[in-house]
Order: C-alpha cells, then sequence, then structure tokens
C-alpha cells in the first residue's frame, strides 16, 4: 500500500506502507508542510483502517477535522484522480522488481505539478453538484 497527500498547492511525500505510524511520521508532516499552522480538513477513503476507532480517537486527540462525506466516493476524493494520472505516466514501463517499482511511483508522482492538484481540488464543487444530480450514482468524475 502507498499513502500520499495532496492539496491545491501540489503533492506531498509518498509513504510505502508498513505501520500504523504513517499518521504521525508522514501525515503531521504533510500538513505542515502543504498548510502550515492554516487549518484543514483531512478527506481520507473510508478503508476499515481509516475509521478505527483508534484512528478517530487519534484525529481527535491532535484537532484534526475530518471531513464527514459518502464511503465509497471516489468522485468526490481528487487524489483518486491523482493516482490515475501517476498510473498512466507508468503505464508502458517494464519494471524488473520491487526497488524499481518504487522509484518509478515516486518520479510519476512527483511529475505531478501544483496546478494540476489545484485544478482537482477546485473542481470539488462541480463534483459535488454532479453527485447530487446523479441522485449518488456515479459521475464523470
Amino acid at each position: 500500500m502507498i499513502w500520499g497527500a495532496m492539496s491545491s498547492a501540489g503533492v506531498g511525500p509518498l509513504c510505502f506502507v508498513k505501520s500504523r505510524e504513517i499518521m504521525e511520521h508522514f501525515m503531521l508532516p504533510s500538513a505542515d508542510e502543504l498548510y502550515g499552522n492554516a487549518d484543514f480538513n483531512f478527506q481520507h477513503s473510508l478503508a476499515p483502517p481509516h475509521t478505527a476507532k483508534s484512528t478517530k480517537t487519534w484525529f481527535h486527540d491532535h484537532g484534526i477535522t475530518v471531513l464527514d462525506w459518502p464511503a465509497n466516493s471516489s468522485d468526490l476524493n481528487p487524489i483518486e484522480n491523482l493516482w490515475i494520472i501517476a498510473k498512466r505516466k507508468m503505464r508502458d514501463m517494464r519494471l524488473n522488481n520491487a526497488p524499481e517499482l518504487k522509484a518509478a511511483i515516486e518520479a510519476s508522482w512527483f511529475s505531478i505539478i501544483p496546478q494540476e492538484c489545484h485544478r482537482w481540488i477546485i473542481s470539488m464543487q462541480r463534483r459535488i453538484e454532479a453527485v447530487i444530480d446523479a441522485k449518488g450514482a456515479q459521475t464523470k468524475y
């Protein structure tokens, strides 16, 4: 598994997940880098580890507001578009081992420019309207 962060200012670091320390060692530093002292809302994919009681407690204890949004709503999660972009950049690569794969993932992720991130963030109003219009069904996003 890979954890990544993004904001309208660009992408944050990637973490190739090995432990639950990801929030402490990657999410918080990424938030500091991307937002400084500004307030932000955290959005996650609602995977079971993200919704566990211990994770909810961790967010509460650190004063982090978690965006309340419906499960399985990739339409409303702009980072999913960045993963698609990163995967597309790797489509024709022939990789021989795990280190080559990791390097290719990092190279494709960090080639995503801040303007691309900003574009997906500002699309949220249109995404929300599209989901409402589709009565919760899948949209073009």
